[in-house]
């Protein structure tokens, strides 16, 4: 029984790797996936993020899903001290049914975030997104219902590819716009909206082609400080594709140790989200110098439960933000 619910889950992921993105949890810490308009939006030089997720470990290598970005702000001398304009590049992969279905993604992305208030504690941002898209699909490690058996897939297949990869690759464009304000230099929020995939590209296989939908995320978060030192994070997501939608909020607690009168003390963080109808995912990070780690399990509570386990997938992220010594930029969204 349990191989013939592994064999309906294999077939269902093959579905959603058409038509839905690749997602993480920690949305916040993937600033270049979750809109275009968060490219240079931040305190310090230049800005490196990385994630991994594993989703469903139970199930073999159901998905697991990798990004790398770098951006970096560009003619900051020319531009009045309330503007910032920024410039990344980011690449990720997805990989799903056990390596059978691969997505590789190379993008470059722009914005420009215009202050609206003197001091520029308020500012409006609009960021775009280029992105090149490559698809693989390894017939080989494909498994389909005629093989079958109580041994498990050992019978013969019907269906014949000549042990061929199936390649497909197009051009996408995304867009975000982006608002933050402060009412000091301890507090900082956001609201923005983004829009993947503006140009519906099509992914054509032996002459079927499917029509990747666009993906719409509304966004918004912020901190603010309590207690001695603390700090509280807050944010939350709604996006929708194809159909299909999810929200997920929550926050965490940013807690100094040691030496708190040091430029950049060291801090732990302390929280959960919510994805709704689907998870509760757990998040522990830790923050030093200018590097801060974060780590979340998703604990499925939707029926896929039976199947998984409750377990529905780890994620580490790392997040590098040069910032000179003494550094008193803008507030920005920390991420």
């Amino acid at each position: 029984m349990r191989k013939i619910v592994l064999f309906l889950l294999c077939v269902t992921m093959m579905k959603w790797s058409f038509a839905q993105d690749p997602h993480f949890s920690q949305f916040y810490s993937s600033p270049l996936t979750l809109s275009p308009a968060f490219t240079g939006k931040f305190d310090g030089t230049f800005r490196m993020a990385g994630n991994y997720r594993n989703q469903w470990p139970t199930i073999n290598r159901a998905y697991q899903t990798a990004t790398v970005s770098a951006d970096f702000h560009i003619m900051q001398e020319a531009l009045d001290f309330r503007d910032t304009w920024g410039v990344g590049v980011m690449a990720y992969t997805d990989k799903s049914a056990a390596g059978a279905v691969n997505f590789n993604y190379l993008s470059l992305s722009t914005a420009f975030h215009k202050g609206l208030d003197e001091d520029g504690f308020k500012q409006i941002g609009l960021g775009f997104q280029a992105t090149y898209s490559n698809m693989m699909i390894n017939t080989s490690k494909l498994f389909f219902e005629d093989q079958l058996t109580s041994s498990g897939f050992t019978g013969v297949t019907m269906e014949s590819f000549s042990g061929q990869s199936l390649k497909n690759s197009y051009w996408d464009l995304n867009a975000g716009v982006l608002y933050t304000a402060s009412t000091n230099d301890r507090n900082n929020f956001y609201l923005g909206v983004s829009m993947y995939h503006i140009t519906r590209p099509k992914q054509s296989f032996t002459g079927a082609y499917y029509v990747l939908d666009p993906r719409t995320t509304l966004h918004g978060g912020g901190y603010i400080p309590f207690g001695e030192g603390n700090t509280l994070h807050f944010s939350g997501l709604y996006s929708t594709q194809a159909g299909a939608s999810e929200t997920v909020f929550g926050g965490a607690a940013q807690l100094p140790v040691g030496d708190m009168t040091v430029d950049k003390p060291t801090s732990v963080y302390i929280g959960a989200w919510m994805r709704m109808n689907d998870a509760i995912i757990p998040y522990v990070g830790l923050e030093y110098n200018d590097f801060r780690l974060g780590v979340t399990y998703d604990v499925n509570t939707s029926s896929l439960k039976t199947a998984s386990n409750s377990r529905g997938g780890i994620e580490i992220s790392l997040i590098y933000i040069k910032r000179p010594e003494g550094s008193k930029g803008l507030p920005c969204p920390k991420f």
